[in-house]
């Protein structure tokens, strides 16, 4: 309260109204429900005085008082974060924009609540309160955030943001302790097994922890085992426990009945020597444990591990297992062996399964009270202790040596531990997930700047081929070299699945170990239901070429019809041979964007073999463009494509296009335009088209234009001040002659010469501002000419 006075003293003298408005907010407690019921008028000038937690019980009261608080929580974005968020022509509500970025500044620390009176509200829990508008969370550093968020006090926040979160971001982690770590599971198990997080993104991790890596990417996944681990406060899940008893509760009612039936029949039996309970006490000798116990082991394994060969899984119920085919665990006997020995469990594990795949449920191991706090991270650090036997099946390994190439390997090895996947050291097994359950996974995974090691990509590798619900992958500059095999291996083990989801692919990188159009059919052989492919590669690796044994090019491979909608390559200075690409057009019959990158023309005639291509076998592409790609000498190509009555939007970035043209030329791209009524984007940046180019292509909108083009860019084009204002009086001059009716509404004007007269400059701006949106920088031309020069 004597903040809130202290704040309206510094204003001057207030209306009768303003102080009775402070009166009534300072006593909101008792006067609530009353003020709720004000009219709209007397309730407008009340907004402003609320602590936030008041105006945020307001927003029902406001809405039906047709108020809106947006200007509200504005104000309170510019004089609490005082900074201009991104975008924030984009926000389209303030009042959650303020909540989110609130929660997550004082999580970190990095906002007291004392320094502004609306914060500062007895009944107000900053973290709690905040949380459900909360969709979006970025944790950095050393995790302190999920500590936070998992001590007890916080229980409630983390509840609210388990049904509220939906993207979950990890940057600049550090290396950190087991405790921490125990925290990171419990806020992960919370928020993506039990929750609604569907992306994990991981930014900026120089010198990623494996451990912690592979923790995020597991329980990413949906995988984890059960112990100590997801303990909660000394109790375990409550989530998980409920499905547990209302799992045990149908596995006896099913055992109930089937025990019945099972009696008779063995009873019957000429061989059988005793009652049903006898052999199960019997194999209890045998095993070490009791009958529960197995059949309890039994159900609590995930459904059908990725990487078991289904062929093997179906012939171990005729093979007797031997102790070869052990993959661990206390009993000498595999469970294929206990299910095909014992009816009971046979068919409960296929009722079980069917059970799973209709509802993700919590499985979990029964344990002792005093289970190992060491076994938290056995289950990461299985990458480096198992070998490649006790994961892969015999069979299905003999299949991959056998195969032609890696394209056809069985989907039940995503990667073998080939010499691609240990060249670069690390350990040569491979992540188990036979000690795991499986849980809710998320459907998106991007990963920026974090160097992938041969152990770590075989673990995603792992991961990924059984990884159904993922539906974008994005991996992004991290150094994958020779691995990129294994993870290709492992999304062709993933495309084998019937409810595979993925539809997004982005791959980028500094080095290509193999071409990229390789890399693009590769990919779209094994998933043509992909609708967004994106390669991107700086430069071409010198040792190209010398790929792992066993994975030869797949070139050859053949490409099915596919649903793809948008494919971006961008070459590291390779060669466009179009006799990779076109049959990926051609079986692109959806295809609606087309980005072409850095790539380099070898003859004349591959751009024209390109043009006919894409005018026959892709009649719905909207949008076309090249970047740095030379042009200079391809003017009737770039003609062909500004006349094409399909496209709408076009880009030419840095093709050098005016290179070594004529001023016919600039008229001929000019006059094409003003006869395409579908053209809505034309993009130019980096052509230096100078000033006289620039005001020549107003004449685009001149009256006798039938042009619907709405967005022009011509970033980083040399333009100057004088020129950009000779370029907005033309353009003004062809609106007045067309009566002021003109589509062109977004103009693009980035890194030009525009501080070399800022008078002049403004005066141009102000005057395209009321015609178009102009959209530009505060760029240095003189930093960057010598910028430039100190790299020649």
């Amino acid at each position: 309260a004597a903040a809130l006075s202290g704040a309206m003293a510094a204003e001057g003298p207030r209306s009768l109204f303003a102080l009775s408005a402070a009166a009534v907010s300072r006593s909101m407690g008792a006067l609530e429900r009353d003020v709720w019921a004000l009219p709209g008028h007397l309730l407008r000038g009340l907004l402003p005085l609320l602590t936030v937690f008041r105006l945020e019980r307001a927003e029902g009261a406001a809405r039906r008082a047709g108020l809106s608080t947006q200007p509200i929580w504005r104000k309170l974005w510019d004089d609490v974060m005082k900074t201009r968020p991104p975008n924030s022509e984009n926000v389209t509500c303030w009042r959650k924009k303020f909540l989110e970025t609130f929660f997550s500044n004082v999580l970190h620390g990095v906002l007291d609540v004392s320094s502004d009176w609306r914060l500062n509200d007895h009944h107000f829990s900053p973290l709690l309160h905040s949380s459900p508008h909360v969709s979006q969370l970025t944790l950095c550093n050393m995790l302190q955030g999920a500590v936070e968020l998992t001590a007890e006090r916080n229980q409630k926040v983390l509840e609210n943001l388990a049904g509220s979160l939906r993207i979950l971001k990890f940057q600049h982690l550090l290396s950190s302790d087991q405790s921490i770590r125990r925290s990171l599971v419990l806020l992960l198990h919370r928020l993506i097994h039990h929750g609604s997080v569907s992306q994990v993104s991981m930014y900026s991790w120089p010198v990623p922890d494996t451990v912690l890596l592979v923790l995020i990417l597991s329980m990413s996944a949906g995988f984890w085992r059960s112990g100590n681990a997801l303990v909660y406060h000394s109790s375990p899940c409550s989530l998980c426990r409920e499905e547990d008893k209302a799992q045990s509760q149908e596995t006896a009612q099913e055992q109930a009945e089937r025990g019945r039936y099972d009696e008779r029949e063995w009873s019957d039996g000429e061989n059988q020597k005793g009652s049903p309970r006898a052999l199960e006490e019997a194999d209890a000798e045998v095993n070490g444990c009791g009958a529960d116990t197995r059949l309890n082991s039994v159900l609590s394994r995930p459904r059908s591990p990725p990487l078991q060969n289904q062929v093997c899984e179906e012939a171990s119920s005729e093979v007797p297992c031997d102790d070869t085919s052990i993959q661990g665990g206390s009993s000498p006997r595999c469970i294929s062996d206990q299910l095909s020995c014992h009816p009971v469990l046979r068919k409960t594990r296929r009722r079980m399964k069917s059970a799973v795949g209709k509802k993700r449920r919590c499985l979990r191991r029964s344990r002792g009270p005093y289970a190992d706090p060491e076994d938290l991270y056995d289950f990461v650090f299985t990458v480096a202790r198992e070998d490649n036997s006790g994961l892969l099946n015999k069979n299905s390994a003999t299949e991959g040596e056998n195969a032609e190439n890696w394209s056809t390997s069985s989907p039940g090895s995503p990667c073998t531990g080939h010499a691609g996947c240990k060249k670069r050291g690390g350990s040569a097994g491979i992540f188990s997930l036979k000690a795991a359950h499986r849980f809710r996974s998320v459907s998106t995974l991007e990963l920026f700047s974090i160097p992938l090691t041969g152990e770590t990509c075989r673990t995603l590798s792992n991961l990924l081929s059984s990884w159904v619900s993922l539906e974008n992958l994005v991996l992004s500059y991290n150094g994958l070299g020779a691995d990129i095999f294994c993870i290709l291996s492992g999304l062709r083990a993933l495309s084998r699945h019937s409810d595979c989801h993925l539809r997004v692919v982005r791959v980028s990188d500094v080095f290509s170990h193999m071409p990229c159009m390789e890399l693009v059919r590769c990919i779209l052989s094994a998933f043509p239901q992909l609708h967004t492919l994106s390669v991107s590669f700086d430069l071409k690796n010198q040792l190209e070429g010398n790929r792992p044994e066993g994975n030869p090019s797949c070139s050859e491979v053949e490409i099915p019809e596919s649903c793809l909608e948008q494919l971006e390559i961008r070459f590291p200075r390779e060669p466009l041979h179009t006799a990779f690409l076109l049959p990926v057009l051609k079986a692109s019959k959806s295809l609606q964007q087309l980005s072409l990158d850095s790539a380099t023309l070898p003859c004349s005639q591959e751009l024209g073999l390109l043009l006919e291509v894409l005018k026959e076998c892709n009649p719905n592409l909207k949008k076309l463009s090249f970047h740095d790609v030379n042009l200079a000498e391809h003017q009737k190509e770039v003609l062909l494509l500004l006349q094409d009555p399909v496209l709408q939007e076009i880009t030419f970035s840095f093709c050098r296009l005016f290179e070594s043209s004529t001023t016919e030329f600039l008229s001929e791209i000019i006059n094409t335009v003003k006869r395409n009524s579908s053209l809505k984007s034309l993009k130019l940046p980096g052509n230096r088209l100078g000033n006289h180019r620039l005001v020549a292509l107003a004449d685009i909108f001149s009256e006798d234009s039938s042009s619907s083009l709405c967005q022009l860019d011509v970033s980083s084009n040399c333009i100057k001040p004088d020129g950009l204002l000779e370029f907005t009086k033309k353009l003004e001059g062809h609106i007045q002659q067309r009566g002021g009716q003109i589509q062109f509404t977004h103009l693009r004007l980035f890194q030009n010469w525009l501080d070399q007269d800022a008078e002049t400059a403004q005066e141009a701006l102000r005057r395209l501002k009321a015609v178009c949106s102009v959209v530009n920088d505060s760029w240095d031309s003189s930093q960057a000419f010598a910028d430039y020069i100190s790299v020649m």
